[in-house]
């Protein structure tokens, strides 16, 4: 296989075939491509986009790099979520429990932290002894015996995209339509899913910030979907400013345990509600919306959702006692208190800066190789909106040292902004499926 006439064909805007992409995800699974030429075709992709075959062709190839969980004999609807990246987006640690709990089997498979987004996967990693590399046996047998499991993609499921997902988020590569839909519906699609929900962001912390194109998000992944013989919904929410208040991953871990408990802030109860809502809906337990609501109100109110984390962590191998006990996970070094530098009304919370700051305080990659601290980040207690008084305590800085919270200090001085005007999102603006678009009031 000649790589650079591929790379040179793309870059100038013209569809690979079928067969060249199988042979190409085969071939760089495999080692036999280095990472710099995909870093180029990547790149072309990202400029030149594909064509509806070349995505086609391009999502089987990922999914056909691997092995799929064989759920043949297991008749539980099987229904899962996926979100494009966010900041504080921790839903699906709150979700999967919740879901699971209400009688639908949830087999999640979610990646780590992509650009200035925090992943699932390392959110879920800061719990001590937490695995994620389940082998497809061992999710399998998991999902039968307690109805969910978290795990990471390994050598056995899609690792074409395992390989493309780390190099995409070193690269500048991962803003791209076709490349965020393949990724994303391959691994969903590996899962045996009787449903998928999936959670597109828009706004300034989105990597597809404008509406229009987390729309076309929504019905490119929607296609494939129902390609597959997978009834999938999207619905397009805010990423304007962070979601609920922790950032950073135990912090998020611990802001999940109260969500569970039913002490969770309301923006992120409103999404995760949502999400849940078509969950139960696509599978089939619940006859209407309301219906879907009161199940999940209840899974929490009861203790059930609670209960449902603590096994599946502890099912993982993850120290339960988390629980009850959230001191138990990593704690930063240096903490201080962020403090209003005046009054007035809160009109953004910028997200981006907010998630990049993260990744700089190590709680992110810079690099393939880089450790991530899951111990830093952010608790912001604002929103914008809020109305709040000069040297008001409004955010804490999680860091490893002084010299980071100094330079927390000053990204929150300038993603932060009192006074101007107020522009938000609304939380949830639209409700994608195979049958059209939705504005939601």
């Amino acid at each position: 296989m000649f790589v650079a006439s591929l790379i040179e064909r793309k870059r100038d805007g013209k569809p690979l075939t079928a067969d060249e992409w199988s042979e190409l995800v085969t071939e760089y699974t495999a080692g036999r491509v280095p990472d710099y030429q995909v870093s180029a075709l990547l790149m072309a992709v990202l400029w030149r986009g594909m064509e509806s075959s070349e995505l086609d062709a391009f999502t089987q190839a990922l999914l056909d790099s691997g092995d799929r969980l064989d759920f043949e004999d297991f008749l539980k609807p099987r229904v899962d979520k996926h979100s494009t990246g966010g900041v504080g987006d921790k839903v699906s640690v709150l979700l999967v429990p919740v879901v699971a709990a209400c009688g639908i089997a949830v087999p999640m498979m979610a990646g780590r932290g992509l650009g200035h987004t925090g992943g699932t996967i390392d959110k879920l990693e800061s719990i001590p002894g937490f695995r994620t590399g389940l082998t497809l046996d061992e999710a399998g047998r998991q999902l039968r015996s307690l109805g969910c499991a978290m795990l990471r993609q390994t050598s056995e499921i899609t690792p074409a995209d395992g390989k493309l997902y780390a190099l995409r988020d070193v690269t500048a590569t991962v803003e791209s339509i076709p490349l965020i839909a393949a990724s994303i519906m391959s691994k969903k699609l590996a899962e045996g899913l009787t449903g998928l929900v999936l959670d597109v962001k828009t706004g300034s912390g989105a990597f597809l910030p404008g509406p229009d194109q987390a729309l076309e998000l929504a019905r490119t992944m929607i296609r494939l979907g129902d390609r597959h013989g997978c009834p999938t919904v999207a619905l397009l929410t805010a990423m304007d400013r962070p979601l609920g208040r922790a950032l950073g991953n135990a912090l998020e871990i611990e802001e999940c345990i109260l969500a569970l408990q039913g002490r969770g802030p309301a923006d992120l109860m409103a999404v995760s509600l949502a999400l849940g809502d078509e969950m139960l809906l696509l599978g089939g337990v619940a006859r209407n919306r309301a219906d879907a609501r009161r199940a999940q109100e209840e899974a929490i109110t009861s203790g059930a959702a609670l209960e449902m984390f603590g096994r599946m962590v502890e099912a993982q191998g993850g120290d339960r006692r988390i629980v009850d006990d959230p001191s138990l996970l990593p704690q930063a070094r240096a903490v201080e208190i962020y403090r209003a530098p005046e009054a007035g009304v809160v009109s953004q919370v910028e997200p981006r800066q907010i998630g990049r700051a993260i990744v700089e305080l190590g709680g992110g990659r810079r690099t393939l190789d880089d450790v991530i601290d899951h111990s830093v980040g952010f608790v912001i207690t604002i929103k914008p909106g809020d109305t709040v008084s000069e040297g008001e305590p409004i955010a804490s800085v999680f860091a490893r040292d002084k010299a980071g919270i100094d330079a927390a200090f000053r990204v929150l001085s300038h993603a932060i902004t009192i006074g101007g005007k107020l522009e938000s999102l609304p939380l949830i603006s639209h409700r994608v499926t195979a049958k059209g678009v939705e504005v939601l009031p």
